[in-house]
């Protein structure tokens, strides 16, 4: 027989199979006060989402290059 602890409940219990839901981090970017921000603090957050922004942009292309080079190699 199983026990749970005492926190937990039994709904509880298969929480961690359950697929989680994805956390929309943009949308929280999107609402974060810029007013209290400096200006050194907006130039390090530009700074930040630039370099996030390249990151991105390399993996799609990789993704992209991966992709075309799959595709040529069954298609021959």
């Amino acid at each position: 027989m199983t026990t749970c602890p005492p926190h937990a409940s039994v709904a509880g219990m298969f929480d961690d199979d359950l697929p989680r839901k994805k956390h929309d981090l943009l949308a929280d970017l999107a609402r974060e006060d810029l007013d209290r921000l400096s200006i050194a603090d907006l130039d390090e957050r530009i700074a930040a989402l630039e370099a996030e922004l390249a990151r991105a942009r390399a993996k799609r292309d990789g993704a992209a290059k991966f992709r075309a080079a799959a595709d040529s190699l069954f298609k021959s």
